[in-house]
């Protein structure tokens, strides 16, 4: 008996030895190795292993579904998009001859359960049975005398099922993705922008949920083979396959004064206090000159009154009196200059320059969001989501949870701050300025009413590639309820003219259906 109980020790640390490096090698090859080979987009096996498990659910944030599957046979299914495109620019679309994109693409691996390290292991572990592997070495010395150690071990690893290195579920059926989207605000802002060319982008400024991502041109999901050829037909202009809320880039004009202003009102002793004389224009030292829009002439104002008007005289010469470096430290706190990570997506990063102490032009143009700055809608919403946020900058994010085919929860993915963009202070300030704004126009945009809500109106100015003026985009950026914010908005009209035309009314709408319900 003692002869047998050191051989079964000796053999039990054999066999834990090669189960640690078994399930080291797993792990190196999940971690490492996996993910290389599971997500290249060439990958026929992975095309045949998707289609083995019906792809999960897409929802909304009150589980209305948005994309579901359907079997057609056993090595195919059928996706379907239940509103066509009206989110076809978040979620995305999946076709084996298209590829992937949106969440569709960056949640792959929960829609069809594929390649989940967590899952591999939890199924490697159903299939291995220790306690088996012991009993038959002690059966076979009890039989023939012999533990017959390399036989029994050779039996252990046929039985394994390496399936899991591909992921397996018994139901055949994938995670589902619970969006933060709402279908109703999602409509609202798609039928406002009608058949405009731009984007709206809503978001929750205290959690950093996006409500509502828009971008026109669009396209169906459901019909991608017309669709593409339709796009690769057109003359470029409308590029409907770009989501312009995440990827279009524009010269962000007057709302860009509200970095500006948060920038003065932190750097600037006693700027608020401060009287200006817009005169209409600035002349530089070369003879150029930058006007107000229209050429007006505001006069005597102060500094919330030229926010209300816009004036690029006093937001001119606060670029140049902030200075360069002072502007732009303002400007990336907000995030410009970095690519945006957000939960589900991730944005082209909006820009500022770096300019020489003697750009002086240059720094006007840039305090009025014009020059070479350029800036994403999603980046201006989340300007003024973290104004309405005591100046705190949240995470963006497209997805709250990972649900099983039942809808039960297997991951909650929370809100996560980023940082202190502007101190709590300025933030209030910069609020007071966007309520004044829009308590003085409500009789130009009737929707405000009743919203307590603050806003700025933009009017972006630019070039057609042959050097002649363009007809100006049109921007509004909206937050409501002041005290008690839900919502910030960005609203871009391509070629819009004025921001206090379309942008606001489409703004307004949203507005009052985030916070009022109709």
């Amino acid at each position: 008996m003692n002869d047998l109980g050191k051989s079964v020790r000796h053999i039990m640390t054999i066999f834990l030895f090669c189960f640690i490096a078994l399930i080291s090698y797993i792990a190196y090859f999940q971690v490492f190795k996996g993910p290389d080979i599971a997500n290249d987009s060439g990958n026929v096996r992975l095309w045949a292993k998707r289609n083995e498990i019906l792809r999960g659910s897409i929802y909304d944030r009150n589980g209305t579904e948005l994309a579901t599957s359907e079997r057609i046979d056993e090595k195919s299914q059928q996706r379907n998009y239940l509103y066509g495109n009206l989110f076809v620019h978040p979620l995305g679309y999946i076709d084996q001859t298209y590829g992937l994109s949106g969440l569709e693409e960056t949640y792959d691996n929960e829609l069809s359960n594929y390649s989940t390290f967590r899952n591999g292991i939890n199924d490697f572990l159903d299939t291995v049975h220790p306690k088996d592997f012991i009993r038959n070495l002690k059966e076979d010395k009890a039989n023939t005398g012999s533990f017959n150690f390399k036989e029994n071990f050779k039996t252990f690893i046929d039985d394994m099922n390496f399936g899991m290195l591909v992921g397996k579920s018994d139901s055949k059926e994938g995670n589902g993705i619970v969006t933060t989207l709402d279908t109703a605000l999602q409509q609202v802002a798609y039928d406002a922008l009608g058949d405009n060319k731009g984007s709206v982008v809503a978001i929750n400024p205290k959690t950093g949920e996006i409500l509502a991502m828009v971008s026109k041109p669009t396209f169906n999901p459901n019909d991608l083979d017309a669709e593409i050829e339709k796009a690769n037909a057109g003359s470029g202009d409308d590029t409907p396959l770009i989501n312009r809320a995440i990827d279009g880039v524009y010269p962000p004009g007057s709302v860009f004064k509200t970095v500006t202003l948060s920038s003065a009102l932190e750097n600037i002793p006693g700027i608020a206090e401060r009287q200006f004389d817009d005169e209409g224009k600035i002349t530089f030292d070369d003879g150029t000159e930058l006007n107000n829009f229209a050429y007006e002439v505001h006069g005597i104002i102060d500094l919330r009154r030229a926010y209300r008007v816009s004036s690029n005289v006093v937001f001119g010469s606060l670029g140049m009196e902030l200075g360069n470096e002072k502007l732009k430290d303002t400007a990336e706190s907000f995030g410009f200059n970095s690519v945006i990570k957000g939960e589900g997506f991730t944005a082209t990063a909006s820009q500022f320059p770096t300019l020489k102490e003697y750009e002086k032009g240059n720094m006007a143009q840039s305090g009025i969001g014009q020059g070479s700055v350029l800036s994403t809608p999603i980046q201006m919403a989340l300007v003024t989501a973290a104004v309405a946020n005591d100046g705190v900058l949240m995470k963006p994010k497209l997805v709250n949870s990972i649900v099983d085919k039942n809808g039960n929860v297997v991951r909650n993915i929370s809100s996560e701050e980023i940082r202190q963009a502007i101190p709590s202070d300025v933030a209030a300030t910069v609020k007071d300025y966007m309520k004044y704004l829009v308590d003085n126009n409500t009789h130009r945009w009737p929707a405000f009413e009743g919203t307590n809500a603050g806003g700025k109106t933009g009017t972006a100015d630019y070039n057609l590639p042959d050097g002649t003026e363009a007809v100006p985009h049109g921007w509004f950026i909206a937050a409501a309820p002041m005290d008690d914010p839900q919502i910030a908005v960005a609203v871009i009209v391509e070629n819009g003219e004025s921001g206090a035309g379309s942008a606001a009314v489409i703004a307004s709408q949203v507005v009052r259906q985030a916070v009022l319900g109709y």
